[in-house]
């Protein structure tokens, strides 16, 4: 086992990928001569040379449409967006072509594309570069949208989606780049659409994703200082419904959204039976989940079992 900064274990992925496989090739704005914005890239260039490590100019819609025409044809393009924010721009190459031409085609072309980058919050880089993006992607059909919390999530997650035959939204953190884990020596994958459960617990339930779960690690400690177990689920593929990795009846539910800060305010609350129905959140809650009666951000029940 390594421990590796999270930056180390996303590059670690991507080499491994592109020395297994000619097709596959790393394309977006300072990947290359720049060693990538946040350093991802970083030696790439001098390994794989410029025709696979290629530095774009400043036109996410024109380099997100090259790579998916590249996916068409029988490549496996990465496409870095400085910021998910910028994915904006390529908004309408995403989700009306690369998510849709495989139906469209009656399954004559697959889109083996992956788009990854920083997604939500980073330290004073204000409405321009904080925008979460997960919810506008997940609900569009076609598209598989993943992000990670530790390194080891990070490799396994990213070398899958680098395999997989359907375009892939995967985010990052940019806060979280340099947060060192464990990280294999082995070859390993992480199956894209299982949530992973990060702790144990028996009270309640805490949901999230990417870096909300170092938040709501330190929330379940809280309340077990309080004599409540806590259960954290770590969703890792982002859908409209919650699926559980395990057949055991959810506790109570409480979602936590990824936001910059967080106030652990899930430390009072009370012990519950599965059958109990409330949703709590460590930031602001969405209007239509505020309710106190509903259940979790989704219509399906918490005990829906995965295949």
């Amino acid at each position: 086992m390594a421990l590796i900064p999270i930056r180390e274990a996303l590059r670690a992925a991507m080499r491994e990928e592109m020395q297994r496989d000619p097709s596959v090739f790393l394309m977006g704005e300072e990947v290359a001569q720049y060693d990538g914005a946040y350093k991802v890239s970083q030696g790439m260039l001098a390994e794989f040379g410029p025709d696979r490590i290629v530095d774009t100019p400043i036109s996410e819609c024109g380099f997100a449409g090259l790579g998916i025409g590249a996916a068409m044809v029988g490549m496996r393009p990465i496409i870095e967006f400085m910021t998910w924010n910028f994915s904006l721009v390529a908004y309408d190459q995403i989700v009306n072509s690369a998510a849709k031409i495989y139906q469209m085609s009656g399954g004559q072309y697959k889109v083996p594309i992956v788009f990854r980058g920083p997604n939500g919050a980073a330290e004073n880089l204000a409405s321009q570069h904080s925008t979460s993006v997960e919810s506008l992607y997940a609900h569009f059909p076609g598209l598989k949208v993943v992000t990670y919390a530790t390194a080891y999530d990070a490799k396994g997650l990213l070398k899958s989606a680098i395999r997989d035959d359907s375009p892939v939204c995967f985010l990052e953190s940019e806060m979280t780049y340099g947060m060192k884990g464990e990280v294999p020596d082995e070859e390993y994958l992480i199956p894209i659409g299982k949530a992973d459960i990060k702790a144990e617990g028996s009270d309640v339930t805490l949901v999230t994703w990417g870096k909300q779960v170092f938040t709501c690690q330190a929330a379940v400690e809280t309340l077990k200082s309080q004599g409540v177990s806590a259960e954290l689920l770590d969703l890792r593929t982002i859908r409209p419904w919650i699926v559980r990795p395990c057949s055991t009846p959810s506790p109570r539910p409480a979602a936590a959204w990824s936001c910059k800060r967080a106030t652990p305010s899930l430390a009072s609350a009370p012990r519950s039976s599965p059958s109990s129905k409330s949703t709590a959140s460590t930031c602001s809650t969405p209007p239509s989940y505020a309710s106190p009666t509903a259940t979790c951000p989704s219509p399906t029940p918490p005990t829906l079992r995965s295949s």
